[in-house]
């Protein structure tokens, strides 16, 4: 438990009925006339909804810790990802629903952050930006290179993004995890 006086961004609450919220921002009020509140931004941790919620200052509320680790993807297991923990060699089997979108830029021997709380799995949080390689994307046509055009373009995940039309079938790239964005070429 902690009091609203204590908020800070990033701490995990556990507000109606067990559900996860992650302090996003907060903002401690004390009007002219009644008594003070804390006004705050808080997100779902599951499903990512932000909402904004008023607590009456000094109000006690519950706490939640999260266990986010950084672990290693071993290999799929069926529906199953498998992670292993690096410092203890522990491994952790992920189903896909927990993984999320990050199952698009997934592959063997990426670090990722696994978050749990109570033992189970919350979510997996990949970086901002993976290097990967383009598996297959038709060749651009001579002389649309000058148009900034995109085409289609299959990364070794199996994911597809929207690439530049100059980027050739096994190059490396950089993506953005979070928007499935092209950001450029891998200097080799």
């Amino acid at each position: 438990m902690a009091s609203t006086n204590d908020l800070k961004n990033g701490m995990v609450l556990k507000l109606d009925g067990g559900q996860l919220w992650s302090v996003v921002e907060f903002q401690h009020v004390k009007p002219g006339k009644g008594p003070a509140f804390v006004r705050t931004k808080l997100k779902n941790v599951l499903s990512g909804k932000v909402v904004d919620k008023t607590f009456n200052a000094g109000v006690k509320v519950e706490t939640a810790t999260i266990d986010r680790r950084d672990m290693q993807f071993s290999y799929m297991d069926g529906d199953y990802f498998v992670f292993m923990d690096e410092q203890t060699y522990d491994q952790l089997m992920v189903d896909r629903k927990s993984v999320g979108d990050a199952a698009n830029f997934l592959i063997e021997g990426f670090t990722a952050s696994v978050a749990q709380h109570e033992g189970s799995v919350l979510y997996v949080e990949l970086p901002a930006a993976v290097e990967l390689t383009i598996k297959h994307t038709d060749p651009g046509v001579q002389g649309d290179r000058s148009t900034g055009g995109t085409k289609p373009a299959t990364l070794e995940t199996g994911h597809e993004i929207q690439v530049p039309l100059f980027i050739t079938t096994g190059e490396k790239i950089k993506v953005d995890t979070r928007t499935s964005d092209y950001l450029g070429r891998v200097n080799k």
